[in-house]
């Protein structure tokens, strides 16, 4: 059974983050769709320094890595599912709602927003 990463899920995975222990539960969801909406988030993480990965390497890396999946979702449809999302200002939120809506792909995200508004996030609780 696969599900769509958010961007957090996708750093702890990729990066090897201690902070995945607390979400052991996301390994049965693997192989793992990623939206290039995380890409570009990532990117833009990395340009204000909020994470220091070198763009193009882990591209290609998560490109090689059979753990993920890159779903090139259309550009329209991503677009119009995010129209209706108005209850986060966030665009790369919006946009991940909208690829697994569009894709009707479960997300993994720990975000309380979209926790709260997306019908399709997967519900399971970090170990204690």
């Amino acid at each position: 059974m696969t599900a769509l990463l958010d961007t957090h899920f996708l750093l702890w995975i990729a990066l090897g983050s201690r902070r995945l222990r607390e979400y052991r539960w996301v390994e049965r969801y693997a192989p793992w769709t990623v939206s290039p909406v995380s890409l570009l988030e990532i990117a833009f993480l990395g340009e204000v320094g909020r994470v220091e990965v070198r763009h193009a390497e882990f591209v290609e890396r998560l490109g090689t890595d059979p753990r993920f999946v890159i779903d090139d979702v259309g550009s329209v449809a991503l677009a119009t599912a995010a129209f209706g999302l108005s209850w986060t200002r966030d665009p790369f939120d919006r946009l991940l709602v909208a690829h697994s809506a569009v894709r009707r792909l479960r997300l993994c995200t720990v975000d309380p927003v979209m926790l709260e508004h997306h019908s399709l996030v997967v519900r399971e609780l970090a170990a204690r």
